[in-house]
């Protein structure tokens, strides 16, 4: 990746295109009935996303290039996969299945490696976990799980922190008739840091589908941070019309959240 010359994977990013919420939608059903061209849209018109993202991953000091064809994987899962009768925007869908195929990815490529049986216990314990917490209406302790599984407490929590992290959110636990459980289904991750980006990344998708004017208002107040007196004076109009056009930019940007 050449970070002064946007380039990457021999693409200039530069370059590439955005598409609109409705765009989207439009593509994705057509390729549902089959349409390879406009599948091939969805995907170029998304890449900007994968970039967002690897971006993300790039104290790691791994290949660029690498993590960025990575998560064009999940790009394109996430386009096969996604369901378009649900009311949910598809960045939203496609961000943790690309963040799921690079952790994959890296992962499977760490020097860290856990044993199949260490996973297949911990994959057990959760899927004990999950199924004490429904019919006790709580969480379980450990102490419940490993007396379930007739295994000794130590052997679980050992097990399940081995996978907290190097394995894929999307890894998944069992499959029934065709539904997958998945690990990030049944964990909670308490860290801050990465809600925080991940947040980022859907406000800036929620802030494109604003017009010039409200985009325009919504950038200088979030990432500049001028008062509306400020930006009605920049913009030309009053600060009553700043006040009322913030508010039905961050009701709109909301309810697409």
């Amino acid at each position: 990746m050449y970070y002064n010359k946007v380039e990457i994977c021999g693409v200039n990013t530069a370059s590439l295109k955005t598409l609109s919420n409705d765009e989207k939608i439009s593509l994705l059903t057509r390729a549902r009935g089959g349409d390879t061209l406009a599948r091939d849209e969805m995907i170029s018109g998304n890449l900007r996303l994968v970039l967002s993202i690897v971006q993300r991953f790039s104290s790691r000091n791994e290949n660029m290039d690498d993590l960025f064809q990575v998560g064009c994987i999940g790009l394109i899962k996430a386009i096969d996969n996604f369901n378009i009768e649900l009311d949910v925007r598809f960045s939203t869908y496609a961000v943790p299945m690309i963040i799921g195929e690079i952790r994959r990815y890296l992962r499977d490529n760490s020097s860290i490696r856990v044993s199949r049986s260490v996973r297949d216990l911990a994959y057990k314990a959760l899927q004990m976990k999950e199924e004490l917490t429904k019919s006790l209406s709580r969480e379980p302790t450990i102490e419940m799980i490993a007396e379930k599984l007739g295994q000794n407490k130590k052997d679980v929590v050992c097990a399940m922190e081995a996978i907290s992290e190097p394995i894929s959110l999307f890894e998944p636990v069992y499959n029934d008739s065709g539904d997958s459980i998945f690990i990030m289904d049944q964990l909670r991750d308490t860290s801050s840091d990465e809600e925080i980006w991940i947040e980022d990344i859907a406000l800036k998708e929620a802030i494109k589908g604003l017009n010039q004017r409200e985009k325009r208002i919504i950038t200088m107040r979030l990432y500049g941070g001028k008062t509306q007196s400020e930006i009605a004076e920049e913009i030309g109009i009053s600060q009553a019309q700043v006040s009322r056009l913030e508010k039905g930019a961050l009701e709109q940007i909301r309810k697409q959240m």
